[in-house]
């Protein structure tokens, strides 16, 4: 994250004045006399691209750091001014906690996936070059944001690098954050008395959450406008988040006193309140706050207890042997005993390790084993740590199963609830799962679906909690004595079930920040390419795979006319072409008929090689140049060929570049061969109509199906009609062989016997 560069340097001073124009100021202490800082954060331009995947959609992350009231995003979106450049939509996403989640093309998620939209605009390109938009977020959530910006869906056909010059669409976000210096603390259970100093400048306090805090409840008493007895106040209790925000929100009219209870607030976390008058004089109000919190007490057994048993388990118990603690060590049924009971606890926590695996790969291992017991009485919750700020760009995937042997009722059922921020303590009485501040995810299992799962796409940066608790149809007392047994499965992972058969998990990088995205083939689809609504057959993709591959074994006909015809140098690397091309096209294959013989990188590169170097011999060839010279050309060139592809192996330079220079040469040798014999070259008509005319007219066929017809439907059909022209025009093209070559006569260059030598120069010389 960079500070500077980006717009020019009068918007920035403008916005700098708009954004110190709002409610900065100074006046009394509690209000009044707060300090307000301004600053500005940029990253580099990016050039968007057509959607086609997640890879397509670009990011920018940002840090929002604390006691922020304002933050403004200045969004700017230019084009080319080439002539290819036309009028253009571009879609922003907005997201606090993790990347976005979007499906611009309409596809399904994965079963069992939740999805909540995303908050997004769309920036239009129409006549103006450059479009500029602004976005502001009142008091916003400290720490991540991402914004993902990309075009409308990729167009199906295929471009060709350097037959098409596409035009650069590009976008910047800039970030301005107008921060509090110094917000003042509200201390639980203290009245503190406070000042708002007119409607224009709002009070800005805040609250530091405490760990296993129930419920809060905040009072407002004694608001007095001026000399009246009454006011009218407005109450906002925590901060935006996109694409959802679950601020509370409470108006204070007429009355002295009013309140607002939360439950689940947000554990180990500031909470902003924001006070505004409602008033139209501009009068102070004057107005006591009192927080308190409702103290959760959770049972579990302790974490000594816990580690005391691991060890006994790994070193064997020494009798009379003591604790850290000095009391005797406790078997596992006593420990269980001298837990705080479920009846006098709100909470049942069980102890989880986070191990990580690798990049945006984590499992979370249960030290009790993966069963968990679950009751009426309490919710028993695990801790999911996801706040290490390179959790977000992956799945959370959590599997519930029940033991139905556990269950001593048929028609109970294990409510559960997956939250973030704190746990939800209240699924028997609700069966609301939701927090202060968050709508969680809800599973349940019972002796009629024994298991659950959830994909938390990307979850956001923070603490996740598993909540679960046993709820009758008959209420609490119906459960009473009854206790279920659930495996609990979690792990964080790139991507789902590894995208699939159809699908390839991708890491993506942006600048330190590491996320995956599923990039699908064969006509699947979606967030882990689950999607097969325009999922191609296995029989077809067993055509494609046998149209790609046989169509190569057109080169046989070109490699009999080379070695007809003496050009052996010519037939090996016709050979080589088809041999690699083949096997390639047999490991390219984007369904499950694929075969490859070597690593898929080298097999390109050797395609991509004997193409090029293909047509590179074949013009020489037909130069007819002294051979010593030839041969020259074909090395230095094939050395050329092979660094040009090297550097960048997809450039239409590289097959354009040997063959006009292989054309230049022909044609100046047909000049001087012209020339010298003072006649067309070749002198034959039918060499031209029967051989040359088709060659040339093959080939051509050939550039323009490889060039403006591919697209992703049909390239299994038109890249093999490719092969086939191109391989036919070099049987056409290759030039007859030199007249003193006798033709092969295999009686006598492969022979096993004895023969009688004749002495040309002998009988030449003989005198008679």
């Amino acid at each position: 994250m960079a500070r500077g560069g980006g717009p020019p340097l009068r918007l920035l001073l403008r916005l700098l004045l708009q954004l110190l124009a709002l409610p900065a100021g100074r006046g009394d202490r509690a209000g009044s006399d707060s300090l307000y800082v301004s600053e500005y954060f940029s990253q580099s331009a990016q050039k968007l691209s057509f959607y086609s995947w997640y890879g397509n959609a670009k990011l920018f992350h940002f840090r929002v750091p604390e006691d922020t009231v304002l933050l403004r995003w200045l969004l700017q979106a230019s084009r080319g001014k080439g002539p290819e450049c036309t009028d253009m939509e571009i879609t922003v996403h907005f997201r606090y906690g993790a990347p976005p989640v979007i499906n611009p093309l309409g596809t399904r998620f994965p079963a069992n996936a939740t999805v909540r939209p995303s908050y997004n605009i769309s920036i239009a390109l129409r006549s103006a070059v450059q479009n500029t938009t602004f976005v502001n977020v009142t008091a916003p959530a400290a720490g991540d944001w991402f914004i993902a910006a990309h075009l409308p869906e990729a167009a199906s056909r295929i471009e060709v690098k350097g037959f098409s010059t596409p035009c650069p669409y590009m976008f910047q976000a800039d970030m301005f954050v107008l921060r509090l210096a110094e917000m003042p603390i509200l201390e639980p259970g203290v009245l503190t008395p406070q000042t708002i100093v007119s409607p224009a400048k709002p009070l800005h306090v805040k609250l530091f959450v405490p760990k296993h805090a129930a419920g809060m409840r905040l009072e407002l008493h004694n608001c007095l406008m001026g000399q009246q007895k009454a006011c009218t106040v407005r109450v906002v209790l925590g901060s935006i988040t996109l694409p959802q925000s679950f601020q509370r929100i409470i108006t204070c009219a007429g009355s002295t006193n009013c309140s607002l209870a939360l439950d689940s607030p947000p554990w180990e976390k500031w909470l902003q309140i924001m006070v505004e008058s409602l008033g139209t004089a501009n009068t102070s109000v004057s107005v006591e706050m009192l927080a308190s919190f409702t103290a959760c007490r959770p049972g579990s057994a302790s974490s000594f207890l816990n580690f005391s048993s691991l060890n006994q388990s790994q070193t064997g118990a020494r009798p009379g042997s003591t604790g850290a603690l000095g009391s005797s060590a406790l078997s596992g049924g006593e420990a269980w005993r001298n837990a705080s009971s479920p009846r006098n606890s709100c909470l049942q926590s069980q102890p989880v390790v986070r191990e990580d695996l690798d990049v945006v790969s984590v499992r979370y291992r249960l030290l009790n084993g993966p069963s968990v017991p679950v009751n009426s009485f309490s919710p028993t919750v695990l801790l999911l740590s996801l706040d290490t700020g390179m959790d977000s760009g992956g799945s959370l995937v959590i599997s519930l199963l029940l033991n139905k042997t556990s269950v001593n009722l048929a028609n109970a059922t294990v409510a559960a609830c997956v939250s973030a921020a704190s746990p939800v303590l209240s699924l028997n009485t609700t069966r609301n799962c939701s927090t202060a501040f968050f709508q969680g995810y809800p599973l349940s299992v019972s002796m009629a679906s024994a298991e659950a799962m959830l994909i938390v796409l990307y979850p956001q940066t923070d603490d996740w909690f598993l909540s679960l608790q046993l709820v009758c149809p008959g209420g609490q007392g119906e459960c009473n004595a009854a206790e279920a047994k659930v495996t609990v499965f979690a792990y964080l992972t790139p991507c789902f079930n590894d995208c699939g058969p159809y699908g390839q998990c991708s890491l993506l990088r942006r600048h330190g920040y590491l996320y995956a995205g599923c990039s699908c083939k064969a006509g699947w689809g979606g967030w882990s390419c689950t999607d097969d609504t325009k999922a191609q057959s296995v029989g077809a993709q067993n055509l494609a795979t046998l149209l790609l591959t046989l169509s190569n074994l057109m080169f046989l006909p070109a490699i009999a006319v080379a070695v007809y015809r003496y050009y052996l140098v010519e037939a090996s690397v016709y050979t080589y072409t088809m041999f690699f091309s083949t096997f390639y096209h047999a490991c390219d294959q984007p369904g499950i008929a694929v075969m490859c013989i070597m690593d898929y990188d080298t097999l390109q590169y050797c395609d991509f090689l004997g193409s090029v170097v293909s047509i590179w011999v074949t013009i020489l060839c037909m130069s007819r140049v002294k051979k010593i010279l030839k041969y020259v050309l074909f090395i230095l060139g094939t050395l050329l060929i092979a660094m040009s592809l090297q550097l960048d192996r997809r450039g239409v330079w590289n097959m354009m570049g040997p063959c006009l220079f292989a054309l230049v040469v022909m044609m100046a040798a047909w000049v001087y061969h012209g020339v010298k014999r003072k006649r067309c070259y070749p002198s034959s008509w039918k060499r031209w109509v029967f051989y040359l005319l088709p060659g040339i007219t093959l080939a051509f066929i050939a550039i323009s199906v490889y060039a403006f017809m591919e697209t992703n439907e049909n390239y299994y059909y038109t890249h093999s009609i490719w092969h086939v022209l191109v391989a036919s025009s070099v049987a056409f093209l290759l030039p007859p062989r030199d007249k003193h070559k006798k033709p092969w006569a295999w009686s006598q260059k492969l022979t096993c016997r004895y023969q009688i030598c004749q002495n040309d120069r002998e009988e030449l010389y003989a005198v008679t």
